[in-house]
């Protein structure tokens, strides 16, 4: 099954790292990853997961780029193209296709959460009010479907606009705005931490280790982190890998972007932190953190209205980025299979999630008292792909590269050069990163 002779491929290695990245450098980067260190310890838990990150998440991400490239089709083809026509293991891309719908649909949500903070950031409607009011932000919007609605459809709308321009002119052009202007960004807002009393503390709380504060929850916390944060299980790491050229080096590449998540989600997690440890707060304050916790804490911060702005920003460009990730496996997929053009299958498949998003957006509200299988809607989709459909897939992607396309696909990742690499990676491939997925996977069934 050959691939298109028309198919796009990046320009540059720079362009599809930054694309990868922005895939990667999401709301779990900014926002979970700060928050699950807070409620596990800080540094142990980060030595924990740096670990796993070269252990479980990198491998399997080496793994679908490889799937990806060899096949140079969608996450569905990708699998018959490496294996064999009619192949049973499509059945996964199937699943990461399930997976990218799914997660877009709530996250589209999400986005639009943060969007609505940075109105109120850039209308400074945190300034001179109590904490309480400012807690009470997030609840307000949670009341109110019209709002929530509309910036569920601001945030959909810009992700269909960019996918619907293509590869070059859509995906390309726009992480190459979106992420350096993240990076310059951060950068700022670090420079500011740089200089609050609580500095000191949070670089403490991230980079001493202390075992002592480490529990196994936190150890599965870590496992499974390293996995989300890469986007793994859902197709996109497979559609990007699918645009790069044959000779792209894969190991070198995906080192890259494994090492600029990791060092963004620790950076952000500095800025977070001594902001936190300056007003002397629990770092383990939970999910709450970037919506009631943070803004509270800005409100009170010399210049925190650029600090606010800067930050809520910040996040909707790593929110961003990784939705357009995800629109474009469904787009690639249906364009491939069915032959639409790009343009109007961007279109019906936004509208399409948009509507399935409206489920999750009225999940705090209308819909509230609406439960399947004792979940809101929005608990529902967050649930099925982040204890079902993602780690089972991530699993069965590892093992379809280890055992399945076996030693010379390991060999053809790490060259002749590195040839020594490519048995310690198919070993991982085939039994390290599978078991740990596993674990994450029979963990999230339990909590089901």
């Amino acid at each position: 099954m050959s691939p298109p002779a028309s198919r796009a491929h990046w320009s540059t290695r720079l362009a599809f790292i930054l694309a990868a990245a922005g895939s990667a450098v999401g709301l779990g980067n900014i926002w979970k990853f700060p928050y699950i260190t807070g409620m596990n310890g800080g540094g142990a838990f980060v030595a924990v997961y740096l670990v796993c990150i070269a252990a479980v998440g990198l491998p399997i991400f080496i793994a679908e780029l490889y799937i990806g490239q060899k096949a140079q089709a969608n996450v569905v083809r990708a699998f018959e193209a490496t294996h064999r026509p009619g192949s049973p293991w499509r059945f996964v891309g199937w699943m990461g296709l399930l997976s990218a719908i799914l997660i877009l649909s709530f996250y589209s949500v999400v986005g639009g959460w943060v969007l609505d903070f940075v109105y109120r950031s850039l209308t400074n409607q945190f300034a001179g009010h109590s904490d309480e009011e400012i807690k009470g932000v997030l609840g307000t919007l949670f009341s109110s479907p019209g709002r929530q609605l509309f910036w569920h459809a601001l945030f959909m709308g810009g992700t269909v606009a960019i996918v619907l321009q293509g590869l070059k002119e859509g995906l390309e052009r726009w992480n190459r705005i979106l992420m350096p202007a993240l990076f310059v960004l951060l950068l700022l807002l670090l420079g500011r931490a740089l200089f609050l009393p609580g500095i000191g503390k949070a670089l403490t709380f991230l980079f001493v280790p202390d075992a002592s504060r480490l529990t196994a929850a936190g150890v599965l916390e870590a496992v499974g982190h390293s996995f989300f944060t890469l986007s793994l299980g859902m197709g996109a790491i497979i559609t990007y890998g699918s645009y790069l050229g044959s000779r792209e080096a894969l190991t070198r590449t995906a080192l890259s972007v494994a090492a600029l998540d990791t060092l963004i989600a620790l950076t952000a997690g500095t800025v977070i932190f001594s902001v936190v440890f300056t007003y002397g707060l629990d770092a383990g304050s939970g999910p709450t953190l970037m919506f009631q916790t943070l803004p509270m804490l800005f409100a009170r911060l010399p210049g925190g209205y650029l600090v606010s702005l800067a930050f809520f920003l910040l996040v909707t460009f790593a929110a961003l980025t990784s939705a357009i990730s995800l629109l474009e496996v469904m787009v690639t997929y249906w364009v491939e299979q069915h032959g639409k053009p790009r343009k109007q299958t961007a279109l019906v498949l936004g509208a399409l999630v948009y509507g399935m998003g409206i489920l999750s957006a009225l999940s705090t509200n209308l819909l509230a008292h609406v439960k399947l299988l004792g979940h809101t809607f929005f608990d529902l989709a967050d649930k099925t792909t982040s204890s079902l459909t993602l780690p089972l897939g991530g699993a069965l992607i590892s093992i379809f590269f280890g055992w399945v396309l076996g030693p010379q696909a390991a060999e053809e990742v790490v060259g002749p050069r590195f040839k020594w690499a490519a048995r310690p990676l198919m070993w991982t491939a085939r039994v390290l990163a599978p078991l740990a997925v596993a674990v994450v996977l029979v963990r999230g069934l339990r909590e089901w």
